[in-house]
């Protein structure tokens, strides 16, 4: 199954279910993009991706953005504090209210910590809730190595597991499929050797704060959907609105 953004409408957010604050975890390659996107058309919620904050305050040059520009120019990474900010005035927003995905943050303990103390002092926020997506480590390589892209739709296939009907060009548009430089084996070995130093731990973060589930994400799509759906409705159900108490590490 593929996804494509441009074909999911963000619906109405269900009036029996808000999802609240969403972070979905992972390895490289399990699936979090287009489990997001199945989140934000079924709920009518927002992804938000660091990436696409840090852009936009560049793009505006606000003055969070200058500073992460000027840092970037020099070749050194946007600090910690920086980050944070750009996200605490995004989740200032009014489109949050019925809840929003977490895409790339946070990426460290240290803005887990930070994050739960923001939301803790909002005061009008449910606690974030954590659902991490398991699948074995050869499952992600052939994944990521047999990733195939649509340039035109964006559609995503694998030669693999979901080969286009012909070789090396999109159902749809047509066009020559793209393999992104970064989906080789090299890349795939440096990045899960910073996602075990630095984005692991986040996982044992939430793990320990009980606001936490772990689901088989080697399944077909909707199934992994299906799961991610419940864990969200437990944890929700344990943890609305108002239940936040930060120093409790809830």
């Amino acid at each position: 199954m593929t996804i494509d953004s441009a074909v999911h409408t963000p619906a109405p957010a269900d009036d029996h279910f808000l999802p609240g604050p969403v972070l979905l975890l992972g390895a490289p390659g399990v699936g979090k993009g287009t489990q997001a996107q199945l989140l934000m058309a079924k709920f009518g919620i927002p992804q938000i991706s660091t990436g696409d904050i840090l852009r936009e305050n560049i793009a505006k040059g606000t003055e969070l953005g200058k500073a992460a520009k000027s840092l970037m120019d020099q070749g050194q990474l946007v600090p910690d504090e920086l980050v944070n900010n750009m996200v605490g005035k995004r989740l200032a927003a009014p489109d949050v209210h019925a809840g929003y995905i977490l895409d790339g943050f946070p990426r460290t303990t240290v803005q887990a910590t930070w994050l739960d103390a923001h939301l803790g002092d909002s005061g009008e926020t449910a606690p974030l809730i954590a659902v991490n997506i398991r699948v074995d480590e050869k499952e992600l390589l052939r994944r990521i190595t047999g990733r195939r892209i649509c340039p035109t739709c964006k559609r995503i296939y694998n030669i693999y597991s979901n080969p286009p009907q012909k070789d090396g060009f999109c159902d749809v548009e047509g066009s020559q499929l793209q393999h992104r430089s970064d989906d080789t084996e090299e890349a795939f070995a440096r990045r899960m050797k910073e996602y075990d130093s630095q984005t692991a731990p986040v996982i044992e973060h939430y793990r320990l704060s009980g606001r936490f589930r772990e689901i088989d994400g080697a399944v077909p799509v909707d199934q992994v959907a299906d799961s991610i759906i419940t864990a969200l409705k437990e944890l929700r159900g344990q943890f609305p609105k108002g239940t936040f108490n930060p120093q409790a590490g809830l």
